[in-house]
């Protein structure tokens, strides 16, 4: 009796777990400029930021974070969004200015259900990221609407874990290899998108002999791409957005993108401003 009572809460939760992933909602609308080939995120890509600082990747995940939290009725699709910082750079107050802009009835009751649906994390070493992650496990699976991981950003401990590491090429790259790993894992398992940041930290000088990847060997693209992180995580990209300032504008807030989709060859470029509202097209 023992035995049919274990397998039966077994059946029970592997059905209830089934359900939950089944459950999760569509990302069909969150963004279609910022997507090569489907025009929108399905369940289980990976999606990279990359460019240098100040280009517009965190003003971007405002943009993606408004319209998951947003109410159907306003324009958004009404999904959780868990968001780990490693920068400490998250702008709560930036947040709500552009929930305020989108809402066409902006009461403090709705912004407050809005905020409801994310979940902020911070962690401040490479250490303390893998352990968080592996705590969150259980918050996905409680949460059938938590649709979206954004992490700002992966790469925010690299310099640190090289140091720390010595030597050893193994021992610096442990850490965010186990995390890369884990991420993989969970966005698989739990039929999760994430979203993270990279910085561009290793910029080719106008004299170096050192060579760069070209990105048009992966899509007809060309922009330069220069990987430092793990190999684990560099293989489970599956679209890569790089982000650069338009140096051709008068205003110092008109970005451009490339966006390309790893394994296939599609590209998209377009250009996007950043205002009060957030991020305009």
């Amino acid at each position: 009796l023992s035995a049919m009572s274990d397998g039966f809460r077994k059946a029970f939760f592997c059905t209830q777990l089934l359900a939950r992933l089944e459950g999760r909602s569509s990302l069909k609308n969150i963004e279609p400029c910022l997507f090569a080939d489907e025009g929108f995120p399905i369940h289980g890509v990976v999606v990279e930021f990359h460019g240098p600082e100040g280009t517009g990747k965190t003003e971007m995940l405002y943009h993606l974070i408004a319209r998951c939290v947003l109410p159907k009725s306003g324009g958004g699709l009404e999904v959780e969004v868990m968001f780990i910082d490693t920068d400490y750079h998250f702008d709560m107050l930036r947040l709500v200015t552009i929930l305020e802009h989108r809402l066409s009835e902006s009461t403090e009751e709705i912004i407050k259900q809005c905020l409801g649906r994310l979940f902020l994390v911070n962690c401040n070493s490479s250490t303390q990221l893998l352990l968080t992650l592996y705590s969150l496990e259980n918050k996905f699976c409680a949460h059938p609407s938590l649709c979206i991981v954004i992490l700002d950003s992966i790469s925010a401990f690299y310099w640190i874990d090289r140091s720390n590491g010595g030597e050893s090429f193994n021992i610096q790259e442990m850490n965010l290899k186990r995390c890369a790993e884990f991420l993989e894992k969970l966005v698989r398992e739990h039929h999760l998108a994430l979203f993270a940041t990279t910085q561009t930290i290793m910029q080719k000088s106008s004299n170096s002999t050192e060579s760069s990847i070209p990105l048009k060997l992966h899509c007809e693209a060309d922009v330069e791409y220069r990987p430092y992180l793990c190999k684990s995580w560099q293989q489970m990209v599956t679209h890569r957005i790089f982000f650069s300032k338009q140096c051709n504008f008068s205003s110092s807030k008109a970005f451009s993108i490339v966006s390309c989709h790893t394994k296939k060859k599609h590209v998209i470029k377009c250009s996007f401003s950043v205002a009060e509202c957030g991020v305009q097209f």
